[in-house]
């Protein structure tokens, strides 16, 4: 993990504070699905880790929209008169939550596993943001 950079007021959070905060959530949700992956597969078998591993892709690809969605409103909102245009960001977001929704209704239509294993992988990413939340309150008190 990066080095924990200390905060005396909100105010000292910038925007590329929060672009870490998000990427290091994102990387934090790789190691962790690689880690359980192996080990549900050999507890469980390989569709319940299959399942794991599509929970953890649709957690992670939200929580990578949500970090190209919100710095696209933070250049908005610094670049105060001169806007560009967030259509196509706003299409990618959609068209992502469609295919979150597919990839969910065919994963347990085609494999055999456990339903708790895909609701962790979906779990894992409000895990990691927990654990980065957790970091950031320590920074600001210590």
């Amino acid at each position: 993990m990066n080095e924990l950079k200390t905060f005396k007021t909100m105010s000292d959070y910038t925007d590329d504070d929060f672009k870490e905060t998000m990427r290091s959530a994102i990387k934090l949700e790789l190691i962790l699905c690689l880690v359980a992956i192996p080990a549900l597969w050999w507890k469980l078998g390989w569709g319940s880790a299959a399942l794991l591993a599509v929970g953890a892709l649709i957690s992670g690809s939200g929580l990578w929209e949500w970090l190209r969605l919100m710095s696209a409103v933070m250049v908005r909102m610094d670049a105060g008169g001169e806007t560009k245009p967030m259509a196509l960001i706003l299409i990618g977001f959609f068209l992502r939550l469609g295919l979150a929704v597919v990839l969910l209704y065919v994963s347990l239509k085609l494999l055999n596993g456990s339903v708790f294993a895909l609701a962790a992988g979906l779990g894992l990413g409000v895990f990691c943001l927990t654990i980065q939340a957790i970091r950031l309150m320590k920074a600001w008190t210590v």
